[in-house]
């Protein structure tokens, strides 16, 4: 395998593994002072790079990583298809939301983890169809904490949408 150095000599494997070794050797004789400049220097270049490594047709969006048509997120990690969201991941379709994990159909949520089709919540987990509701774990059709029956749930969902200006 022969990979261009920084020169015009290609490097090959051995020379690879060798630079590698001399760069841990550094990296291990480092002092405190050392180790905390490297270390301040890394976060530095990483906060000024907006790349998005391992991204697919992402547009806007800074400091994801393996997410796929996602649009003007941030810090995002292995989502798809999200919109305005920061510090997610493996979510899907998730709109305006923060800190989620593992859900989908989100909007305006923060903080909540294996969810589906929850509203402007909060410190939610396990949880489905939930409409301004705050911590709560494996629970479905709820608004504002209160439990619904399925189809009566919709119709006060689709009218507070409505007033409220929301999609």
């Amino acid at each position: 395998m022969a990979v261009k150095d920084r020169g015009t000599r290609p490097m090959t494997t051995p020379d690879l593994l060798a630079e590698e070794a001399a760069t841990r050797e550094g990296v291990a004789a480092l002092n405190k002072r050392e180790f905390l400049d490297q270390f301040q220097k890394l976060s530095k270049q990483y906060a000024q790079d907006p790349g998005n490594p391992g991204s697919y047709a992402c547009e806007g969006c800074q400091r994801c990583a393996n997410c796929m048509f996602c649009k003007d997120c941030d810090s995002c990690h292995q989502c798809t298809h999200c919109t305005r969201c920061e510090l997610c991941n493996n979510c899907s379709h998730c709109v305006d939301c923060k800190s989620c994990h593992a859900s989908a159909y989100c909007q305006q949520s923060e903080n909540c983890t294996h969810s589906a089709y929850l509203v402007l919540c909060r410190n939610m987990q396990d949880s489905n169809y939930c409409f301004g509701c705050v911590g709560l774990s494996k629970k479905d059709f709820h608004i504002l904490n209160v439990p619904f029956p399925r189809t009566e749930y919709f119709k006060v969902v689709a009218r507070l949408r409505k007033e409220m200006g929301m999609p």
